[in-house]
């Protein structure tokens, strides 16, 4: 079995970090947000933005939240940047254009948001608005990987395995591997129960292997739990 890429760029990062509001509140909720966003306090905005994108709370209206990004943006949010950033990748309310979403990234990456550090990887990673380039790929993995996103532990994983941007490491690899399954990230459990069951810089196990597989089955990854069901009959 290979190890499988997982490459991919968020479609609204504004939804892993702000939860839904409770339905009772919504109406209130959004006027405190305007009212705060008016009086130029960027979260806020950052908040608002997001509700206008996803319709949480009030009538979806993705050029609004294109709006509200820029401001909050232009306000100093490291995510709003980022928000604003996938907005032009995905031309959603305004004309796509990478080269910005790109200089979008950097700002919300360099401003502290993980997530924007993945998304300007991915993006030197398959040349998309800037010149294909690996090893920058790599690092801006490893900036959102130490700054908590595990998408970005995950990629650099799987450069290391490669030797794709980085010198090829295995144990590397493995402990990258191991920081995405902790995050939350499937493909990071099915990858160390593929180390596990190839004993790749470990002591091989078919034990732990059938541990990750499982991990990764339970979090709907359909690899996994092909791979569980195949190791559990061998034993």
């Amino acid at each position: 079995m290979n190890l499988r890429y997982l490459l991919l760029i968020s479609t609204l990062v504004t939804a892993c970090v702000f939860p839904r509001l409770a339905l009772a509140d919504e109406s209130q909720e959004v006027k405190t947000y305007k009212a705060q966003c008016d009086q130029g306090k960027a979260l806020a905005c950052t908040i608002l933005g997001a509700m206008y994108a996803e319709g949480n709370g009030v009538t979806k209206d993705v050029a609004q939240a294109v709006a509200l990004y820029r401001k909050a943006c232009d306000g100093g949010s490291a995510v709003g940047c980022g928000n604003l950033g996938v907005m032009y990748a995905n031309g959603t309310g305004v004309k796509q254009d990478s080269f910005e979403a790109v200089a979008l990234y950097r700002k919300a990456c360099d401003g502290g948001d993980a997530r924007g550090c993945f998304n300007l990887g991915w993006m030197y990673e398959d040349g998309n608005g800037v010149t294909k380039d690996f090893t920058q790929a790599a690092a801006w993995y490893r900036k959102a990987c130490d700054g908590g996103e595990a998408l970005g532990c995950i990629n650099l994983g799987m450069m290391y395995a490669n030797g794709t941007g980085v010198k090829k490491g295995m144990f590397q690899a493995v402990a990258l591997f191991r920081k995405a399954c902790d995050g939350g990230i499937a493909q990071g459990c099915l990858n160390l129960g593929v180390a596990y069951e190839r004993g790749d810089s470990m002591k091989q196990s078919n034990t732990e292997a059938l541990n990750y597989y499982g991990k990764a089955c339970n979090m709907k990854e359909e690899t996994g739990c092909e791979e569980y069901a195949r190791l559990k009959k061998k034993r």
